[in-house]
């Protein structure tokens, strides 16, 4: 039996996890949340979790109230989250929380050996250079969740990674796919959130919808799978049934497929190498009868190009880019500013700022600082 400790429990890949584990019996020591608290312990509860903690510190004694009648010990803040990851007695750390407050405990996770399943893009987006580097030395594997990164992860296995030629990294195209800026300009918040085949988060079906999503998810190939932006390929695949491929040097192609549901490729994280059944439904490739394939239109969403743009130009450029696609993504939310407004907002930090290097956490938190002071400086004017 396993045991792992989670972070974004009551998210939705944070639900999902939970009931991979309760299928298949993985032990949950810890579980963390934003601020949820009351999904928070009930799953605390289900699980008999010994720690749990809130990220908001304002939830801080409600958590306390909601287990009173447990013996886990409750934490809260960045403290607590770093306390989870870094917890011994568990085979793996969980981290799917949407943010850049998921980079810190991927850190201190790697520092104290623990491997990881990672469905926190910003770790890798905007401390990519870092955590690939530590996680090296400490000898840990990073399992990734994303089902993109985990088809190709699992397209991988027993090859040989030299002989790896391109990545295909696959893409739903969206809600808006085919529109033309033009028909973007007035998109409201509801239209953004509809995603036609993936139930997610917020942030990030709004990511979906501008395409940053995958711009971000270009940038974590590049460092998951030691590849150079030349070397990934873009391919809208409409009906999100292949998650994505890899072409070897003598140009086979090995794709991963299946129906669209996050349970496979978290199920797999979580008990590599095995394969047991899953609570999905199986694919019928003639209940779909034909599969489309497109190329991405790099000129209405903004946020790709510069995502891919970000990458190639290193350094500081990735974090900076996805500092100022959160801050945009909230004012959206907030209906603050336009749907087209967050790939102006991050089209404007590639030429606003001067390179910066990324050798610590601290350039990283750097870095995220101004990009986010650019977005509320602009949006002001």
């Amino acid at each position: 039996m396993k045991t792992i400790s989670l972070i974004g429990s009551t998210g939705s890949i944070g639900t999902q996890t939970l009931d991979v584990c309760m299928k298949h019996n993985i032990k949950v020591k810890a579980l963390a949340a934003k601020r949820s608290v009351r999904l928070l312990a009930e799953q605390a509860h289900k699980f008999n979790a010994e720690i749990v903690c809130v990220f908001d510190e304002d939830k801080y004694n409600e958590l306390c109230g909601l287990m009173t009648d447990t013996d886990a010990e409750v934490l809260c803040g960045m403290d607590g989250l770093c306390k989870v990851a870094e917890l011994d007695g568990i085979d793996l750390f969980v981290n799917s929380v949407v943010g850049m407050v998921g980079l810190l405990p991927t850190l201190k996770a790697i520092e104290k050996g623990r491997d990881i399943a990672l469905a926190n893009k910003e770790t890798l987006v905007a401390g990519g250079i870092i955590v690939m580097q530590k996680a090296e030395e400490k000898g840990v594997k990073i399992y990734p969740i994303d089902s993109e990164h985990s088809a190709i992860f699992q397209c991988l296995q027993g090859n040989d990674k030299k002989q790896l030629n391109k990545i295909i990294l696959t893409a739903s195209g969206g809600p808006f796919f085919g529109k033309t800026k033009a028909e973007l300009e007035n998109v409201t918040v509801e239209q953004a959130l509809n995603h036609p085949n993936w139930s997610m988060g917020n942030k990030i079906t709004i990511d979906s919808a501008t395409l940053m999503n995958k711009g971000l998810e270009f940038i974590e190939a590049k460092w998951l799978f030691g590849v150079e932006p030349e070397d990934i390929e873009i391919v809208v695949n409409r009906e999100s049934v292949l998650h994505s491929a890899v072409e070897f040097d003598d140009y086979s192609v090995i794709g991963q497929l299946g129906t669209p549901d996050m349970k496979i490729p978290i199920q797999y994280a979580l008990l590599y190498p095995e394969r047991y059944e899953c609570d999905v439904n199986r694919l019928s490739l003639t209940d779909y009868g034909t599969l489309s394939f497109y190329k991405p239109d790099y000129e209405t969403f903004d946020c790709l190009r510069a995502c891919i743009e970000a990458i190639k130009k290193g350094g500081a450029y990735p974090c900076l880019v996805n500092g100022a696609n959160e801050e945009a993504v909230k004012l959206f939310l907030e209906r603050r500013i336009s749907f087209l407004d967050i790939g102006r907002i991050v089209s404007g930090i590639l030429t606003e700022f001067e390179p910066m290097e990324i050798n610590t956490y601290e350039d990283v938190l750097k870095a995220d600082k101004a990009a986010r002071e650019y977005v509320v400086r602009r949006v002001s004017v």
